[in-house]
């Protein structure tokens, strides 16, 4: 692999490095995920428009990304579902998938702080954003908002890796959680790995995103049980790809081995 250009030191997975204007915000009790608002649903769409012109442009012209097995969604388009990635890039993390689930509209499960993010933070809400709640009493309204997205047939993107890694190689450890939502709503699960690769010009290495699946957690066991093995299926098939990136912008290196 060819070396990197800066070495990054953490203690642990969660580490954050990279960090918004509102790391440590909470929810207000009465945040509201499902809008009836017909004003708030037209600008609503006239931003996704907008958003995904900003999105083709940010990522050929500035991150030069090829997507491989994109066509692999085109059999979500009936039911909806859930697209799970590595989460290596602050700003084309956002923009990027709604390129790749086109024609199908684009939603995201997020965490608070990323409502921090300078400008397009505040307008995440209105591109389909699904702010994860802060309490048990919010957790009802959140999952009535994620079962309303899966019935508008829209890919729902969860990075289960949490914090962002710019540029980073490998595949952290991620909890199960995130994959009870396939599991509960009965749709297919795909994948998203963007990997890093070398280029012949320019000083960042040439991204390539690869999509896979669907896939589906055997049947007749239970939802715990199912959940485990969407889990285990998709990191092994992160994992796997990961492996084609050969060369490392950033390097990522626990402390104590430092």
């Amino acid at each position: 692999m060819k070396q990197s250009r800066t070495t990054c030191y953490y203690q642990n997975y969660t580490d954050d490095f990279v960090e918004s204007a509102r790391q440590d915000e909470s929810l207000p009790e009465d945040y509201q995920w499902t809008h009836r608002n017909p004003v708030y649903r037209l600008a609503s769409a006239v931003l996704y428009c907008a958003a995904l012109a900003a999105a083709l442009l940010y990522d050929k012209l500035v991150l030069h990304i090829h997507v491989e097995n994109r066509k692999v969604l085109k059999s979500a388009g009936k039911s909806g579902c859930f697209l799970y990635g590595n989460h290596t890039q602050p700003v084309g993390d956002v923009l990027g998938p709604a390129l790749y689930c086109f024609p199908m509209r684009m939603s995201a499960i997020a965490s608070v702080s990323n409502l921090g993010i300078p400008v397009l933070g505040k307008l995440l809400p209105m591109l389909g954003a699904l702010v994860l709640p802060d309490s048990l009493g919010q957790m009802k309204k959140f999952m009535e908002a994620v079962g309303d997205h899966v019935g508008k047939k829209r890919c729902i993107v969860i990075y289960p890796e949490a914090h962002v890694w710019p540029w980073c190689t490998f595949i952290r450890p991620f909890p199960a959680a995130a994959f009870q939502f396939p599991v509960l709503y009965n749709v297919p699960a795909f994948c998203m790995t963007t990997t890093y690769q070398q280029r012949k010009h320019g000083k960042k290495p040439k991204i390539v995103v690869y999509i896979d699946g669907p896939f589906f957690a055997g049947p007749g066991k239970k939802k715990r049980e199912q959940q485990m093995e969407l889990h285990d299926r998709i990191y092994a098939c992160m994992d796997a790809r990961s492996r084609k990136s050969n060369c490392e912008y950033i390097r990522y290196q626990k402390e104590k081995d430092a």
